[in-house]
């Protein structure tokens, strides 16, 4: 999907809504155990019930490689199922890859060619021969680069500043412009650092940010605008937990179309707000 692509749907629908399919088998409602694949059933009830009201799934790998083969299948036939009845949707695998270049180009092939999803979270640890197979060749797909997270563990790292005072986050998203563009790299930001959101675009003024923790982990959506939206709205926002896991009853899909739906309306205040 093209930069234009998304940034239409955007104002199509007025949202900029991500939801987060974070699949745990444990939380899910236990009538759906019953079924064949408890892990696809689930996803699809969410994806129909929500879909009217975001723009892009996310689907973590974790969530499904943890039941092995079963996992993976199930992972395939949400993507599939995605681009056959919702092809408006802009489909994230966050699945963090990240290593040499050998290694890089096999998940690049396996991401988008293989499962032909339209973004994959790569960690940049590794620098530029980790992260531009997954670039070069693939054309509309994206990038979506680990910059700023919401864990406590970012203090480790992310945050150390070297002796100019440039912090790490900075570093690598001012050094990541070298290898790609506005059109195929975005960048992970937790939104619970929304006054960091002015540091960043002074630094990636135009870039679409991935912005985890709205919701569940108590990040405002007023401040994530306030300080990185952009004319191009330039933002797509991630809610999980408080979404697909608002209610384990068999009206679970009622209740997340609910969810997405405020969610959504949050949404178009803000842009209206921004004027979009």
């Amino acid at each position: 999907m093209t930069r234009q692509e998304l940034v239409a749907n955007i104002r199509s629908k007025k949202s900029f809504l991500c939801v987060g399919l974070d699949t745990d088998t444990k939380k899910i409602p236990t009538h759906l155990l019953k079924e064949d694949d408890p892990i696809f059933a689930f996803n699809k009830a969410i994806i129909d019930a929500t879909a009217p009201y975001c723009i892009a799934y996310k689907p973590n790998l974790a969530f499904y490689e943890a039941f092995g083969v079963k996992g993976i299948m199930a992972f395939e036939k949400t993507v599939k199922y995605l681009k056959e009845h919702y092809p408006d949707q802009f489909i994230i695998a966050d699945a963090k890859r990240g290593d040499i270049g050998n290694t890089s180009k096999m998940y690049a092939r396996t991401f988008f060619g293989e499962y032909d999803v339209d973004a994959l979270t790569v960690a940049p640890y590794m620098g530029e021969d980790s992260v531009t197979p997954f670039i070069e060749g693939y054309e509309g797909k994206w990038v979506v680069l680990l910059a700023l997270t919401s864990n406590k563990g970012s203090f480790d790292f992310q945050l150390t500043e070297d002796k100019n005072g440039e912090r790490l986050f900075e570093k690598v998203i001012r050094k990541s412009r070298e290898w790609g563009n506005d059109g195929n790299l975005m960048y992970v930001v937790g939104a619970t650092r929304g006054e960091m959101f002015q540091d960043i675009r002074q630094v990636a003024p135009n870039a679409f940010l991935l912005v985890p923790g709205i919701g569940a982990q108590g990040g405002s959506l007023e401040e994530v605008c306030k300080y990185g939206m952009t004319e191009d709205i330039g933002l797509l926002v991630n809610s999980s937990r408080a979404i697909i896991y608002a209610d384990n009853t068999e009206y679970f899909d009622k209740v997340a179309a609910e969810k997405a739906h405020e969610v959504q309306q949050q949404m178009e205040i803000e842009l209206d707000r921004h004027g979009i």
